[in-house]
């Protein structure tokens, strides 16, 4: 079934304040290999500008994913949740995740279409801390496989 193309332009309601921890940017920091001490050391973020310890640039996925609930568990969207893989992911900053931000997302979603049987759903999360400045602009494409794509074992 072919999602309704009204939804465009929805908006949902700001998430509640996600605080980020040094020990969780430690924590991603090493899941993913990447040794910059700006990610695990207060003094060298600080030689570098930043308050405090910075989060790697794809950190604030699991922030911006969890954001997206709102919309992939929208009962009038009809998105068959069991179906979805993760298309792509991009990141737009204005400035680096550091500790101590306590962030927010709102998402909206930016387009849907339909192409080879499949649906494909484009969400924006823009993440803002708690003062209201921004801070990265999160752009999610979701692929809700059909069922004439599972059939054919894509």
């Amino acid at each position: 079934m072919a999602l309704d193309q009204s939804f465009v332009g929805r908006s949902y309601p700001p998430t509640t304040p996600y605080e980020v921890g040094r020990e969780k940017i430690r924590e991603f920091a090493e899941a993913i290999g990447d040794a910059n001490p700006a990610y695990t050391d207060r003094e060298a973020a600080e030689a570098l500008g930043h308050p405090d310890v910075i989060a790697p640039p794809t950190f604030v996925f699991a922030i911006t994913f969890r954001a997206a609930r709102q919309v992939t568990e929208d009962p009038e969207l009809g998105l068959d949740y069991s179906r979805v893989v993760h298309g792509d992911q991009k990141f737009a900053y204005t400035r680096p995740v550091r500790a101590g931000d306590r962030l927010t997302v709102s998402s909206t979603i930016e387009s849907v279409r339909s192409m080879a049987g499949n649906d494909i759903l484009d969400v924006r999360g823009e993440v803002h801390d708690e003062s209201g400045e921004h801070v990265v602009t999160a752009h999610t494409k979701l692929v809700a496989r059909g069922p004439e794509a599972e059939e054919a074992g894509a």
